[in-house]
């Protein structure tokens, strides 16, 4: 969508972070934004920062929760009368080594990470759909959904699964003038490293993880890296060219090649052995 002055657009994990970022990006172009978060305190907070009286409302949103956002749906429509933009940016992140998780922390992270953008999607496609005028998708998914690596599993598993749904919505939604893009950032300052600590076998391991080194490089890493505004910026500009990944770091163009390589190669390897 190239122009979204007087557009209206619905933001999740809109407290803070990316979300946050983002709500202030499409404030800048003249949008009305629904902020809205499961953190009642710190959603009221962001309102008061933004400003931008009359162009903003608040709701609170549990997006693991297939009624919270169809209410917050509702709350949308009943506030601004439509939405054309829809930021199904809520996310969480969970360490821990195969057979050493949780189900119940599995089931948490996946309702949130993945059936958290399905809710938005399956709630707010119709919505867009209804008016004729157009609109965008943005699920927030991560690098971590194109290469994975050691300890944490079950995050790489709902990113990639949040890369693949953006990715099968790009091409069913274009017939109807509906883009998607899918955000997929390496480092990005913001509290992504203390989610965690909301799961519900927390208390099992988050000391342990707390302890550790692999907690204290992944806590600087977010720390010192680009600025939500910054990334927000460039997820505007992704948005208005109807980009479906969103990329941000020149060092991570290595990863994708790397995990292209192994995959050509696995592909070659089997084709020879079936002699083809």
């Amino acid at each position: 969508m190239t122009e979204v002055s007087n557009k209206v657009a619905f933001v999740t994990g809109a407290a803070s972070g990316i979300g946050l970022a983002l709500v202030k990006s499409l404030l800048s172009r003249g949008c009305k934004v629904m902020m809205a978060d499961i953190n009642r305190a710190a959603l009221e907070q962001a309102q008061r920062d933004v400003g931008h009286e009359g162009q903003t409302a608040t709701v609170i949103c549990d997006v693991a929760d297939a009624d919270s956002v169809k209410a917050a749906a509702q709350a949308t429509l009943d506030t601004f009368g439509k939405v054309h933009l829809v930021f199904n940016n809520a996310g969480v992140s969970l360490a821990g080594r195969p057979g050493q998780i949780s189900l119940k922390d599995w089931r948490w992270i996946t309702d949130i990470n993945v059936l958290g953008i399905v809710y938005g999607c399956e709630t707010f496609i119709p919505l867009i759909m209804s008016h004729g005028e157009g609109g965008h998708i943005t699920n927030t998914a991560s690098m971590a959904g194109h290469v994975a690596s050691i300890g944490m599993g079950p995050y790489f598993a709902t990113k990639f699964a949040a890369v693949g749904y953006s990715e099968a919505l790009f091409q069913e939604l274009a017939p109807a003038g509906i883009g998607v893009s899918c955000l997929c950032p390496t480092w990005v300052k913001s509290n992504i490293h203390n989610t965690s600590d909301q799961s519900p076998d927390a208390a099992k391991t988050r000391d342990q993880f707390k302890a550790s080194k692999a907690y204290e490089a992944v806590k600087a890493l977010v720390e010192n890296g680009m600025d939500a505004e910054r990334y927000a910026e460039l997820a505007m500009s992704a948005i208005a060219a109807n980009r479906l990944h969103v990329f941000n770091d020149p060092d991570a163009r290595d990863l994708l090649v790397a995990r292209q390589t192994q995959l050509l190669a696995d592909y070659d390897a089997n084709l020879k052995d079936l002699g083809l």
